[in-house]
């Protein structure tokens, strides 16, 4: 009689992500042996435990985590890869953190093509290595064919504040001036094209970008930040009416000096969009004391981030009943405040 054997022969090669990738079992472990774990590839992360362990320098903790649910999943000047890694990089940033190790959790859709999968991940390792920072831990879920949108990432990260180093809503002071370091609305309107297939002329690409390392030139040329906020969900004018509302102070922007690209202000004015509450994915706004101004606007117009950079309004040095006001062009006084749905959904 024959050798009667149970095991199982080698699972067969799959283009697509089945439930079976997130089971546990051959599949699960061929899919982040073969895939995951060689594209993330670093010391901390090959330890495969449960949890990293990390030596941690001098210095505050900082720790920030974030989900990104785009759609697309690719766009013109990014993927949801890229986005979730500056995003977090740049959160850390806005608090005057030097990001150190990042973590990364994927909940995959059945039938998401692998190759798709391989793209993300490794749009996300070069992210990540360009900040010098490494993907250190994460976990990885699969979710039934409709209910996932092809993947969601999930990340964290921590980095360390240098002693005696104060950057939050709380600093901000009567006089300071208000700074952008680029134009607004690009993220939102180049997703919002690629998602509809409008494809009328336009050379717009997503402002995605990693902010920890202008941030942290800013810092170490000793200039006085007393506040910074990354414009994502919600744009400019969410970020400022939230921050002054935090603060108790009012803002005052002048929309004469708010850098907006001419084909997002065409885009806007063809949807009745407002470029002022559209995402943005590498911008920035910047708190400083006036006696600093200046020198803030020098330093970020040497670095490629930064080239755009301008002075958008100032902290009022007297208290009012409208957070944020925008001086229009006719010379009108507006307040701008939060609105009360979205614009564009799910674009970071």
């Amino acid at each position: 009689m024959a050798d009667f054997s149970l095991n199982c022969p080698n699972p067969l090669h799959y283009d697509h992500i089945v439930m079976a990738h997130g089971g546990g079992g051959r599949l699960m472990q061929q899919l982040l042996a073969q895939i995951v774990l060689p594209t993330l590839q670093n010391p901390l992360l090959d330890q495969q435990h449960d949890s990293a362990v990390l030596a941690m320098p001098s210095g505050r903790l900082a720790f920030t985590t974030d989900s990104y649910v785009i759609k697309p999943l690719f766009f013109p000047g990014g993927d949801i890869g890229k986005l979730a890694i500056c995003g977090t990089l740049n959160d850390l940033a806005m608090s005057a953190a030097r990001p150190l190790h990042l973590s990364c959790g994927l909940i995959i859709e059945e039938g998401l093509p692998i190759a798709d999968l391989q793209t993300i991940l490794r749009s996300m390792q070069t992210a990540a290595a360009a900040a010098g920072v490494r993907i250190v831990t994460g976990d990885t879920k699969v979710v039934d064919r409709g209910k996932g949108d092809g993947v969601y990432i999930n990340t964290a990260g921590i980095g360390v504040v240098a002693d005696g180093v104060t950057i939050a809503p709380a600093m901000i002071q009567p006089g300071d001036a208000i700074i952008l370091n680029s134009d607004l609305g690009r993220h939102g309107i180049a997703v919002m094209l690629e998602r509809e297939g409008l494809n009328f002329s336009h050379s717009l690409v997503s402002d995605c970008a990693d902010l920890s390392g202008l941030v942290g030139e800013l810092l170490a040329a000793g200039i006085e930040l007393h506040c910074l906020r990354d414009l994502t969900r919600g744009g400019l004018a969410s970020v400022l009416f939230e921050l002054a509302t935090s603060c108790g102070l009012a803002f005052g922007i002048d929309e004469t000096a708010l850098p907006i690209h001419d084909d997002v202000r065409a885009a806007c004015e063809l949807l009745g969009l407002d470029p002022l509450y559209i995402a943005n994915e590498g911008c920035m706004v910047a708190f400083v004391g006036e006696k600093h101004a200046d020198a803030l606007l020098d330093r970020l117009r040497q670095h490629p981030l930064g080239q755009q950079a301008c002075r958008i309004g100032r902290v009022s040095d007297s208290p009012s009943r409208t957070p944020l006001t925008l001086h229009s062009r006719l010379g009108i006084a507006r307040p701008l405040t939060l609105l009360s749905g979205e614009q564009l959904p799910r674009i970071c």
